[in-house]
């Protein structure tokens, strides 16, 4: 009977080696929901010349062969003015920079060019660009329209604060558009961040508030609370949007930035809907986006110039590191060429 027992023992075991090996493969063969894939960062030698090429190469094209000319003639400043106002620098900021460079008198036409970039770097050199996260918790509050990269940048913003040591907790507000949750609460579980996000048609307002909430209970260093893309021109959703900032400032005080997404492919719009937003939320800061795909990428001077509010991060690329803080000197250079 002892060699029955032996026999059935290892049936039994030879049953469950079978039946664990086909579950395993099953896992393995199970199609899984790929998370948000962060894109690869530029190869280092991928400059911001590069990356603006297409506004670099508009208005380069234009100034290269006025500054070519022998002498100043009559269409001289004309032709300089009209090509950054092509290139949507602003009216303002154009005509601004030009007359400072017609008192000095340059020598010859050659000169103008680092003469002008001289004056734009001038008129942006002022502006007070960094990030104000210094609270405990800092409460950034991210505004924009449909379109403009919002979510992107709040996830490409996170991961690069969550690398220099300062913890982030998202806050999805934008609670009428399911997706826009599944996308943030993606991108939080790669970057590796906390995220609070209600019930879809919850009140963006309440979620705002659980977000500050938790990221002082968690003890983050950053809360970054998205808010629903919405037109400049619907009042009933400006005022929504206001609801949410009141009660954050309540809760924390003060917000330590309003930062407004505008996609820099839209030129001059960007200055109404900055205005706009302006007025309900009070905008502290600007994140132009998509400059790498625009050839008017001046539009960063314009809407500076126009409204006051710096421009803190510009977006350049797909990577999170195409993300980067707005230097005006690196900029202006990109945009002129050499």
């Amino acid at each position: 009977m002892e060699w029955l027992y032996i026999v059935i023992a290892l049936v039994l075991v030879a049953a469950v080696a079978f039946w664990f090996l086909r579950v395993r493969g099953a896992d393995r063969s199970a199609p899984t929901a790929a998370p948000p894939k962060i894109p690869t960062a530029p190869a280092p030698s991928k400059g911001l010349r590069d990356r603006l090429a297409k506004t670099r190469e508009a208005l380069s094209g234009r100034l290269s062969g006025v500054f070519s000319r022998s002498g100043f003639d009559a269409d001289f400043w004309t032709d300089i003015e009209d090509s950054l106002v092509a290139a949507d620098v602003g009216v303002g900021a154009a005509s601004g920079a030009v007359e400072a460079v017609k008192r000095q008198n340059p020598e010859d036409p050659s000169a103008v060019r680092g003469l002008l970039a001289a004056e734009l770097v001038a008129q942006l050199a002022a502006a007070d660009r960094h990030l104000e996260v210094s609270g405990n918790p800092s409460v950034v509050l991210v505004v924009g329209v449909n379109g403009s990269g919002k979510t992107t940048t709040i996830a490409k913003l996170a991961d690069q604060l969550n690398t220099a040591d300062r913890p982030v907790l998202l806050g999805a507000a934008d609670t009428f558009r399911a997706a826009a949750a599944d996308q943030l609460k993606a991108w939080a579980n790669r970057i590796g961040v906390d995220i609070v996000a209600g019930e879809s048609g919850a009140d963006p307002a309440s979620v705002a508030y659980d977000s500050f909430h938790a990221a002082k209970a968690r003890g983050a260093g950053v809360v970054m609370v998205d808010t629903a893309g919405r037109l400049h021109s619907k009042s009933n959703l400006m005022d929504e949007l206001g609801k949410v900032a009141r009660v954050l400032r309540r809760e924390a005080g003060e917000l330590d930035e309003v930062l407004l997404v505008l996609d820099g492919t839209t030129g001059q719009n960007a200055i109404g809907q900055a205005k706009a937003f302006t007025d309900v939320v009070g905008v502290t800061g600007i994140v132009l986006t998509k400059l790498d795909g625009t050839a008017r990428g001046g539009v960063a001077i314009a809407v500076e110039q126009e409204l006051g509010i710096p421009v803190k991060y510009i977006g350049v690329g797909e990577g999170v590191e195409d993300l980067i803080p707005f230097e005006p000197e690196a900029f202006v250079d990109a945009l002129l060429g050499a």
